[in-house]
């Protein structure tokens, strides 16, 4: 059986694994929709600097 004094710092890694692991998550999950907005933007834009306007647009 584990000594009770160490329950606080069990806890305390359980706790800070499960943060950290969803911190990590939403940082990956983040970075990805970024990247496909981007791909998207650039695909559909006009290629000037402005971008307002699809390609079709005349």
């Amino acid at each position: 059986m584990i000594d009770p004094r160490y329950y606080g710092l069990i806890e305390l890694l359980l706790v800070g694994a499960m943060a950290m692991g969803l911190g990590i998550w939403q940082l990956v999950s983040i970075n990805r929709s970024i990247a496909r907005d981007r791909e998207k933007r650039s695909e559909d834009s006009a290629g000037h600097s402005v971008g307002e306007h699809r390609l079709d647009d005349r």
